[in-house]
């Protein structure tokens, strides 16, 4: 499982890891840039150098001579940090004065007679050479290379410096920044804890909607759909507790009449005068069997479309054939016929079978129960783009006055026959809406009786 992460430390992260990298670009940026100033200053003192030097350089009857004091020397070799070294020589003289071990360019790199630099090493030190050519023979037939070198000390401690100089402010400007960014970040999320613990402190009967006076617009879009939530678990708590005393209201007819006909059959002295006080035992026991049915089925309806639907294709023909016959014993019982008609192609929809099953048992309950003794209940599937299931039944019908209102749970029509509790067609529509499904409410053949339609979405 992934370790939940603290939006404290993303935001932070975020803003503070783009700002270090911006002052680390720029700190080498800068150190690059006064390394390569830095570089230009003191090649152009040594190139200085080498052209005093030069200048040092003669050539008697042909013969080139460098002639330098040896106070003089140490003068130019004088340095507080670094070592400064040089070396004069010629192609026909060969080495002429200075450092024998300082390196020299080849002559053929020295292009145009331009100044040459390079980094090399002399007891064991880098250094930066700078070299020039002078020609001190008038007929220019011997070139002389005077080379200066020094140590890299200065540039090395200004290169320091500089970078400190830069690099410090910036540390500082960070932290500073830093700083600031996480108070702004407490700041900011401050309204978010203030909402946990208001929450926190609530009553788990307390829906009323959050207050989002004050509150952040970016807060308030939280506190809006935190408030549509209560909204609508309020409105599921009002249904169930409304379930709830329907269901115990309808629970308790049979249960006083099974207590009722229990003390009977308790009192009564043969089994002749009990045989009436059991059959009435058993029917309010049927009636309890049934409505308790019935409500489960309601709840597995309820738990499958409030968890992820996991539907299959199933043949409506297949499983509404074998509903049927499941019902044919019970529509004998009152001489009913019960027809099915239906193509002998398998009409494919996506959906829950026992469920599907069950919306239609209970269309043929109900059309079992209100039909007329001796009857008719027509059953048909109708293939299509939109598949229909039909149930028909020639018994009283349903005022069109009525018919929205048939489907409320628990909802019976004033002087209907029969001791149904109410739940059958909610159950239908739960099941149907569940599958997306339409359900249209008529008139049976000829006028007569009902047809409850249910049209299904798409077929497979």
């Amino acid at each position: 499982m992934r370790k939940p992460q603290s939006l404290r430390a993303q935001l932070l992260s975020r803003l503070t890891l783009p700002l270090l990298v911006v002052v680390i670009l720029d700190a080498s940026v800068s150190y690059f840039v006064a390394l390569h100033y830095a570089d230009q200053a003191y090649d152009s003192w040594l190139l200085d150098s080498a052209k005093s030097l030069a200048q040092q350089v003669k050539a008697q009857k042909d013969k080139v001579t460098f002639e330098l004091p040896p106070i003089a020397v140490e003068v130019f070799r004088w340095d507080a940090m670094d070592k400064t070294f040089f070396k004069v020589e010629s192609e026909a003289a060969g080495f002429i004065a200075g450092d024998k071990g300082l390196p020299s360019p080849m002559l053929a790199t020295m292009a145009n007679n331009e100044p040459f630099f390079s980094d090399g090493e002399i007891q064991g030190q880098t250094v930066r050479i700078v070299s020039v050519l002078t020609a001190p023979t008038a007929d220019d037939t011997d070139d002389v290379l005077i080379s200066v070198a020094e140590t890299l000390k200065k540039r090395r401690s200004m290169m320091n410096e500089i970078l400190l100089a830069v690099v410090l402010p910036q540390l500082l400007l960070v932290l500073i920044t830093g700083f600031h960014i996480w108070t702004g970040i407490n700041r900011g999320l401050g309204p978010l804890n203030d909402l946990a613990k208001l929450i926190a402190q609530r009553s788990a009967r307390d829906l009323n909607p959050i207050s989002d006076a004050g509150v952040p617009l970016e807060v308030r879009s939280l506190t809006h759909t935190i408030n549509a939530l209560l909204d609508r678990l309020g409105a599921n708590l009002k249904t169930q507790q409304r379930f709830i005393e329907n269901a115990a209201h309808q629970l308790r007819t049979p249960l006083a009449g099974l207590k009722v006909q229990a003390e009977r059959a308790l009192l009564a002295d043969n089994l002749e005068t009990m045989k009436p006080a059991l059959a009435h035992i058993k029917n309010s026991a049927d009636r309890v069997a049934h409505l308790s049915t019935q409500l489960l089925v309601l709840a597995r309806s309820e738990s499958v479309s409030h968890s992820v639907q996991v539907f299959e294709s199933i043949d409506l023909v297949g499983s509404a054939r074998s509903c049927c016959m499941d019902w044919v014993p019970k529509a004998l019982e009152r001489n009913i016929e019960l027809g099915f008609d239906a193509p002998t192609a398998a009409v494919r929809v996506v959906g829950d079978e026992a469920l599907l099953r069950e919306l239609l048992s209970n269309l043929l309950d109900n059309a079992n129960c209100y039909g007329n003794p001796g009857g008719h209940i027509s059953v048909k599937i109708e293939p299509s783009l939109e598949p229909r299931l039909i149930v028909e039944d020639d018994g009283p019908g349903i005022q069109a006055n009525e018919a929205d209102r048939i489907f409320e749970r628990f909802y019976r029509i004033p002087g209907s026959r029969g001791e149904g509790c109410g739940l059958g067609l909610a159950i239908v529509k739960e099941i149907a809406d569940l599958h997306a499904a339409q359900i249209n409410v008529s008139s049976g053949p000829r006028g007569r009786g009902t047809r409850i339609e249910i049209v299904f979405g798409s077929c497979l």
